[in-house]
């Protein structure tokens, strides 16, 4: 991952600002909770976070070109990010990074040997709306030495609140095997969960809550 404009990229985000390349998929709605939430557990950022974050990242991590698109089974991934009393956090930035469908992150510290995808952009940014919504179109994550599927986030509110933490899906095998997760109380293990499910086009869906600490 590297900091120089592409121009393509730039002319796609242009797009997607105006609205003129929807995602895809309307965001399916995060269960609202009452009641006073417990923050949501941090994890390590990894050494995998882009030295150069783009700064044209968006919401869609899926390039198409020429008839073919990233390797994958595509993910709809939409979320909800709010303070401890259950409060939105809108104007929140939420960045997410992964490794690519063949377990290698766009990274020129992983030498993993599996290739690079060109149309796997492996960084998004998304900013939270009035109800602390947010919302990615990726890959679904796969896993790879050492790990279980996740995915990383970091989100940094408005008022300099950040928290860095990782996704991981409910019922994969390999959670129960991966030392970093293994690392924390079960109940902290379950607030890190979400349930990925099958949609029509053969994708999968996923809806998380981020709680930010006060």
């Amino acid at each position: 991952m590297s900091g120089p404009r592409d121009p393509r990229l730039v002319a796609r985000r242009r797009l997607l600002g105006a609205g003129l390349v929807p995602l895809g998929f309307a965001v399916p709605p995060v269960a609202a909770q009452s009641g006073p939430r417990t923050p949501t557990p941090s994890q390590t950022r990894g050494p995998f976070y882009p030295p150069d974050p783009p700064r044209d990242a968006g919401e869609d991590l899926v390039l198409e070109r020429d008839g073919k698109r990233a390797r994958g089974e595509l993910l709809r991934l939409a979320g909800r990010v709010v303070d401890t009393s259950g409060r939105p956090l809108p104007g929140t930035r939420v960045e997410l990074w992964q490794c690519n469908a063949d377990g290698r992150y766009h990274h020129p510290r992983d030498d993993n040997p599996a290739p690079i995808d060109p149309l796997f952009l492996a960084y998004g940014r998304s900013t939270s709306g009035a109800d602390g919504g947010w919302r990615f179109r990726t890959v679904r994550p796969v896993p790879y030495p050492g790990r279980t599927p996740h995915l990383h986030l970091l989100l940094t509110a408005p008022d300099g609140r950040s928290l860095t933490t990782q996704l991981y899906v409910r019922g994969e095998p390999g959670n129960a095997r991966d030392g970093l997760l293994s690392r924390l109380a079960p109940d902290a293990r379950e607030r890190l969960m979400a349930d990925f499910v099958r949609v029509a086009d053969g994708g999968w869906q996923a809806a998380f809550e981020v709680v930010l600490p006060g």
